[in-house]
């Protein structure tokens, strides 16, 4: 399990994706199959989560890095532009964004 704390001084990156309940599980498969077998294998990264609302209309994930430019170097990675080309055609919207931790309770 990750741990989220105000003094981590690395990169947290929370991704969102929108879909539809016909392609939520195979989705859901392609990206813990990406965070299986490339991504937690990347230089820098640190751990992540995976979440699905209950309408299977949006999936979330949160991954910690040591540093912006070791989550940038994965997704440049061969292996992940490839495994992203057809994760891109499974939901209707992606959006990375790169956050710091503001506080933690």
């Amino acid at each position: 399990m990750i741990e989220m704390t105000s003094d981590f001084s690395g990169q947290t990156v929370i991704c969102t994706f929108e879909m539809t309940p016909a392609t939520a599980s195979e989705l859901m498969e392609k990206l813990q199959s990406a965070y299986s077998e490339v991504i937690s294998k990347s230089p820098g990264f640190i751990g992540a989560g995976l979440h699905m609302n209950d309408a299977q209309t949006r999936i979330a994930t949160y991954s910690k890095w040591r540093e912006r430019g070791d989550y940038q170097a994965m997704l440049r990675s061969p292996e992940m532009i490839d495994r992203n080309r057809y994760i891109y055609t499974l939901c209707r919207s992606f959006e990375p964004v790169m956050y710091e931790i503001a506080a933690d309770y």
